[in-house]
């Protein structure tokens, strides 16, 4: 299995992997002020619930550190962050050791993603909910972690991994800093197998979405190229096999509203 195919392909179009690099962050840089309004208008919310199934199957909790990769405008983050602070407040007397638990809980989870402008929207959004701290953000490639070994005991990164130029690098880098026993989530768009629902949802994709573009964020071009890049991801089976080549072990993938997005999940042995 050759590693990285998708490293010359931006959607439909041939180019070199420094280009696809730098076109994907020239798309998120354009779209940013206009991202999570977007995601609502293509989606009509279902994003949202995709979400919350994917941090409930995370069960986020006090005492880990979280790595939240292509997530610049804080919707993965900002849930685990919820969802910590729901787990501590369900008690409101709690033994000595609990204490330590919940004050080791106090680590920043950590954002990452290639586009400072994501970045900025991200913590705009941080500050607007009065958050001014618990927050790491960091600009940085997915295919190169600024960080060291068996750090992060939860990777995620939700619609991102498409993006990125060399998949099967990613994955070698989430799991190198992943701790042993550490899990990887994956929130990404799929292959819907439903011939009548497919027909159905390209006819959306292809001739909506970058019309909603267009109109919204005044760039049809770059959500042309979304809509082309799900098309050009591996299917379930597929990811989990370079998952696995990755070290991976008890790969797993849920699908979701007929198959339109999947949940992939792996440990770090």
């Amino acid at each position: 299995m050759s590693l990285n195919p998708e490293k010359n392909r931006f959607g439909t179009l041939a180019v070199t992997p420094e280009e696809k690099t730098s076109r994907v962050r020239g798309v998120f840089d354009s779209v940013a002020d206009r991202y999570d309004l977007m995601n609502d208008l293509m989606s009509g919310g279902l994003h949202r619930l995709w979400k919350d199934r994917f941090i409930r199957m995370i069960r986020p909790r006090p005492g880990l550190r979280y790595l939240d990769v292509a997530g610049g405008t804080g919707d993965i983050a900002f849930r685990v962050k919820r969802r910590i602070s729901e787990s501590q407040n369900l008690r409101k007397e709690k033994t000595p050791s609990e204490i330590r638990r919940f004050r080791d809980s106090e680590t920043p989870i950590t954002l990452l993603d290639l586009n400072e402008q994501m970045l900025r929207v991200g913590r705009d959004r941080a500050i607007d909910r009065g958050w001014l701290g618990g927050f790491e953000w960091i600009t940085g490639n997915a295919e190169s972690l600024p960080f060291p070994d068996n750090h992060f005991d939860v990777y995620t990164i939700a619609f991102g991994l498409r993006n990125v130029t060399h998949i099967d690098t990613a994955l070698a880098e989430a799991q190198r800093v992943l701790k042993p026993g550490g899990r990887f989530y994956c929130l990404e768009f799929s292959r819907v197998d439903n011939p009548i629902l497919k027909k159905i949802y390209d006819a959306y994709s292809f001739g909506v979405i970058p019309q909603i573009g267009q109109i919204v964020a005044q760039d049809r071009a770059s959500y042309q190229y979304l809509v082309e890049s799900i098309r050009a991801f591996p299917s379930p089976n597929r990811l989990k096999l370079r998952m696995q080549s990755a070290g991976f072990a008890r790969c797993d993938a849920l699908k979701l509203s007929a198959g339109i997005v999947c949940i992939h999940s792996g440990m770090k042995t």
